[in-house]
């Protein structure tokens, strides 16, 4: 990797953290309570342990707020598809 690449990659990264930590303000300030109405009443301390995770994540939460979500995201996993009966059919065993 050239010094040129190395630094377009660094200077690629602090950008997006850039870009996360001034959405995670914004977010944690005015409006995490449009998707999740139980962390409007959040201490400074809740706050400041989830910027780490908004700052990283900012564009789902980015995405979640232009949807208009105002649910948290329903989890889907094999076991809960199997338990509505949407389980996926198996393949047939060759004899």
């Amino acid at each position: 990797m050239t010094q040129a690449t190395a630094q377009l990659v660094v200077n690629t990264f602090a950008a997006y953290l850039t870009c996360g930590a001034i959405f995670a303000v914004m977010f944690l300030w005015r409006w995490v309570g449009r998707l999740d109405p139980l962390a409007v009443h959040g201490t400074l301390g809740f706050r400041l342990l989830v910027f780490p995770g908004v700052t990283a994540l900012w564009p789902l939460f980015a995405i979640r707020l232009v949807r208009g979500d105002s649910a948290p995201p329903e989890e889907w996993t094999a076991h809960r598809a199997a338990a509505r009966g949407h389980a996926p059919q198996a393949a047939p065993r060759a004899s």
